[in-house]
């Protein structure tokens, strides 16, 4: 044990969807127990205010970006001598780069710690009024990159449609795609003109999506904007209308597949009036 309580070792804390106040005890008490502290700044961010707030609760902190996460060697080092905290927004191991540090301290014989926190994508089912069971797999879009622009993130989302499953859907964070700097969000007309170049690219070889007879814009979406936050905000109606919304900070949405009668009311309930 160390002077703090903690064994040495590598701690995954998840912070929660954004807004602190949605932090557990134990995360909390526990990522003050640790003798150094990182947050992890490009899978997802915390709102400058939060970030504020950050060193009132647990102590100082440091940011690390991808680099130093995917290439964790100073990291581990530390995790060898004392208790290290990874603070990461939503869960610790929602992301393939935190899986792969519980790997690598496995071969090292480096004590590895997971303290689950509520993930944003958990609270976006519950705040859309659809039925969690009804969910197929989750898709991200990406930013495109010069005339790159893959497009089966489109596919994901036609493949659960046809299987009447709702799909929710993550923008990117990072226009560079590198995770070295401060995450720069995707708005929602982004991301709604980057479906419908996916739409057109795949209408050139095939319509084999029933639901791409359907021009993109008039799809049914649910907008759900600052999760957690005093001013988050779920509206629905289709792409189109979803695309012109310009408050907020950090977006997912949703794309429905055909909804039960509680669904619709739901989604009735939040149309943009």
């Amino acid at each position: 044990m160390t002077e703090t309580g903690l064994p040495a070792g590598l701690w995954l804390i998840g912070l929660g969807p954004g807004n602190l106040e949605y932090m557990s005890k134990y995360a909390n008490d526990t990522a003050n127990a640790c003798s150094k502290r990182y947050l992890e700044g490009y899978t997802a961010i915390l709102p400058p205010e939060q970030e504020e707030k950050l060193e009132s609760l647990i102590g100082e902190w440091e940011r690390i970006m991808r680099p130093d996460v995917e290439n964790p060697d100073e990291l581990l080092k530390l995790a060898k001598e004392i208790p290290v905290a990874l603070l990461i927004v939503g869960d610790p191991m929602q992301a393939t780069t935190h899986v792969d540090l519980e790997a690598r301290c496995n071969e090292m014989d480096i004590n590895f710690n997971i303290v689950p926190g509520i993930t944003a994508t958990a609270l976006a089912v519950s705040l859309s009024g659809l039925q969690s069971y009804r969910f197929g797999r989750q898709v991200t879009i990406p930013f495109s990159y010069g005339d790159y622009l893959p497009c089966s993130p489109l596919e994901m989302i036609c493949n659960n449609y046809e299987n009447n499953l709702h799909t929710l859907v993550l923008l990117d964070l990072d226009p560079t795609g590198m995770g070295l700097d401060t995450p720069s969000p995707m708005t929602p007309d982004k991301a709604v003109s980057l479906l419908e170049k996916m739409a057109g690219k795949i209408l050139q070889d095939t319509v084999s999506f029933e639901i791409l007879k359907t021009p993109v814009a008039e799809w049914n979406g649910i907008l759900l904007t600052d999760i957690s936050m005093d001013d988050q905000k779920v509206s629905a109606g289709n792409l189109s209308q979803l695309s012109l919304l310009k408050d907020g900070g950090i977006h997912c949405m949703i794309i429905p597949s055909q909804m039960n009668p509680n669904e619709l009311e739901a989604f009735e309930r939040r149309k943009i009036v």
